[in-house]
């Protein structure tokens, strides 16, 4: 089973989700991914395209009977990688599949993380990821009101998957996410 290359992930993200904010977060999932890719010396194509279609059937299948359920089926009718399809089962808990292989769990790690970061570059007057600081971040992390919806127990569990501290961990999304800062409009 091959692996899709971006521009057949792309494709299939822009296929399924108009919506520009589900948009700009796969492509801060995709970042994240990549850059930990690179940290643990495995390959940021591969790891990079999974970031893309991690939610990739939300917009249609919001409910959690469906997501990510059908987008698992739907890789699977492209015959992609079985790593791929369990990555992405695995990157919500309700789902029971177990993250067990480094990129399955950094999956985890950084799809909540890379929406409480766009949140605090959102406040900034700027408005721009590069004027975002781990500081920053933490500060509005312990802010339960700010950007509420942001899973902060999830993120604390990928990163203890990954047996990384969590200010590491923001570190490193952070510095992801500021490398593809004008694709996120950011």
């Amino acid at each position: 089973m091959a692996w899709p290359s971006r521009e057949e992930a792309l494709q299939l993200l822009q296929e399924y989700t108009t919506s520009s904010n589900l948009i700009a977060h796969a492509l801060a999932v995709e970042a994240a991914m990549r850059g930990y890719a690179r940290h643990f010396g495995e390959n940021p194509d591969q790891w990079g395209v999974v970031g893309l279609l991690h939610d990739f059937d939300y917009e249609k299948y919001p409910d959690v009977k469906d997501h990510p359920y059908r987008g698992a089926e739907i890789l699977g009718e492209y015959g992609y990688p079985e790593a791929m399809v369990t990555a992405i089962l695995g990157h919500a808990d309700y789902t029971g599949v177990a993250r067990e292989s480094l990129m399955s769990r950094a999956l985890y790690a950084v799809d909540e993380l890379t929406g409480l970061i766009v949140a605090v570059a959102l406040v900034r007057p700027s408005r721009s990821l590069k004027d975002v600081k781990v500081k920053s971040v933490m500060k509005k992390w312990k802010d339960h009101a700010f950007a509420r919806g942001v899973n902060r127990r999830d993120i604390e569990r990928g990163a203890q998957e990954l047996e990384v501290d969590l200010r590491t961990h923001v570190e490193r999304v952070l510095s992801s996410l500021q490398e593809v800062a004008p694709d996120l409009g950011l």
